[in-house]
């Protein structure tokens, strides 16, 4: 018997809030958190917009003395974890360590460190880099630095598949209840890449917005005039439990996990598989994992990155998988108001997916203005709808070619 696995706990921090309830308000209500960069000079860059996280001082989570030894990103982590906690009411004290374990994804890791290491490097020499440099750019940390702090001892493990990395560290997490190996894991994504390095490497290859004019337009998923993704940064993290662990403890449950899915498109190192064949298999290995038919999915957060293949190209993969049943499904793109968090973004899609069984409510995909007829089903444009949810399915697909997909129930005792 396979053990069922349920969410107990949700935490963030996003462009749209910090924290479940603000970041759900905003989600459903359709509050864009894109604006133009503040962090740096962009006056030679081409895209000069992003979704910055505004409203995190880390000293609400962090002691003040282990700030200085951790890059932004694994402040992230640290915060969204001990929100997950607290909202799951999970008391670490008495858990058994050694079967509550840690798996986050990381697309990019430390790089706001590494440029600064860098450039002391270049000026100052070899002499004056810091000591914590390695252990605060690893893309390992997020997930280290969240089981010391948490007196998490069982498996521990970071995945890096680019943009699909939290939704792997999910299914990742996911499986290893399901077997056995533990009973509580923390999981999902972080990422902190709005640096000048990173924003001028992605606008290298054309693959951001360049977008003019009012900033919160930018992202505009599956609509004619998207022109790239526009880059966010923050962290999803949910607290996923052993059925019967939760039960006895009086647990509130969100949802419950029961398909996982990946594949690899074995195409292009940045392009999707024009013909969607990836993305097909990820969401039918899925489907075939939850041992439910492709009729039974009412909603899928897409990818939706806001470019003009990705969005073509899940669009197909879409109406390929679920045939009739595409023009039946409630689809959307929540990065239309969070942007891209890259290596995190299937940590607050698994988040907002979870919100949306839970409310039976689906968030907009915002901007959706003119209809692309490549792009045809039913994207949820601009109001959040309010619908039985009872199967959610989210996608996220990485460079590479990396796809996974995670399906997601109304639990149900």
């Amino acid at each position: 018997m396979k053990r069922r696995v349920v969410v107990t706990g949700l935490g963030c921090v996003t462009p749209i809030g910090t924290g479940k309830d603000k970041f759900w308000e905003n989600l459903v209500s359709g509050t864009s958190g894109l604006d133009y960069i503040s962090k740096f000079d962009t006056s030679e860059y081409p895209t000069k917009i992003a979704a910055e996280v505004k409203d995190f001082n880390p000293e609400d989570f962090i002691d003040k003395k282990d700030i200085k030894k951790m890059d932004r990103f694994t402040q992230f982590a640290i915060a969204s974890s001990k929100l997950a906690i607290e909202d799951a009411d999970l008391d670490i004290e008495k858990v058994d360590s050694e079967n509550f374990g840690v798996v986050i994804g990381s697309g990019i890791g430390g790089i706001e460190t590494f440029e600064e290491q860098s450039e002391r490097f270049a000026k100052r020499g070899p002499r004056r880099i810091s000591p914590f440099f390695i252990p605060m750019m690893i893309g390992n940390m997020g997930a280290g630095q969240v089981s010391i702090n948490f007196n998490a001892k069982g498996p521990n493990s970071t995945v890096v598949t680019a943009c699909a990395s939290a939704t792997n560290a999910i299914g990742e997490a996911f499986r290893i209840i399901r077997n056995g190996y533990a009973d509580i894991m923390i999981t999902g994504g972080t990422e902190a890449s709005i640096t000048p390095l990173a924003v001028a490497g992605f606008c290298a290859m054309k693959a951001m917005s360049t977008h003019e004019g009012d900033p919160t337009k930018a992202s505009r998923p599956f609509d004619k005039n998207r022109d790239g993704f526009v880059m966010g940064e923050g962290s999803g993290i949910l607290i996923l439990e052993e059925l019967d662990h939760a039960l006895k403890r009086g647990a509130r449950i969100y949802a419950e996990i029961v398909g996982y899915g990946m594949s690899g498109d074995a195409y292009h190192i940045t392009t999707p598989d024009p013909e969607g064949s990836g993305a097909v298999l990820a969401m039918d290995n899925a489907l075939k994992d939850a041992e439910i038919n492709y009729t039974d999915i009412d909603y899928i957060n897409a990818h939706g990155t806001s470019t003009p293949y990705n969005d073509k190209f899940e669009t197909l993969a879409i109406k390929k998988l679920f045939k009739e049943h595409a023009k039946s499904l409630l689809i959307s793109s929540t990065k239309s108001m969070t942007g891209h968090l890259l290596g995190a973004a299937g940590g607050i899609e698994g988040i907002a997916c979870s919100l949306s069984i839970y409310n039976d409510l689906v968030p907009p995909t915002i901007n959706y203005e003119t209809p692309d007829e490549e792009c045809d089903l039913n994207y949820v444009p601009n109001k959040a709808v309010k619908a039985e949810v009872k199967y959610a399915l989210s996608n996220s697909f990485g460079f590479g070619g990396h796809n996974a997909s995670i399906i997601f129930k109304k639990y149900e005792l």
